[in-house]
């Protein structure tokens, strides 16, 4: 896999590993997180931590997004690497 978080990982780098990964942190932790500067220092664990949030339910969808993502793309590559083939 190309990427995976934990209740460690920093916010601000599970946001690099996707743009889809945005949607994920405000549904759970608001808008505000964007312009905290807490997003490169924080983790996953202590953002939930201050909402109140469990932060395996959060780790899990931004698993989920990872996989599938990464899915798309290995699907993708093979299409393409068909195409070549022809």
């Amino acid at each position: 896999m190309a990427g995976k978080v934990d209740k460690n990982t920093i916010i601000g780098d599970a946001i690099k590993m996707s743009p889809g990964v945005n949607s994920i942190i405000e549904k759970h932790f608001g808008t505000g997180c964007f312009t905290c500067p807490g997003i490169n220092m924080e983790s996953i664990s202590f953002g939930s931590m201050m909402h109140n949030l469990d932060p395996e339910t959060i780790v899990g969808e931004i698993n989920s997004l990872l996989e599938k993502e990464e899915a798309r793309g290995r699907a993708e590559n093979a299409r393409l690497r068909a195409i070549k083939c022809r």
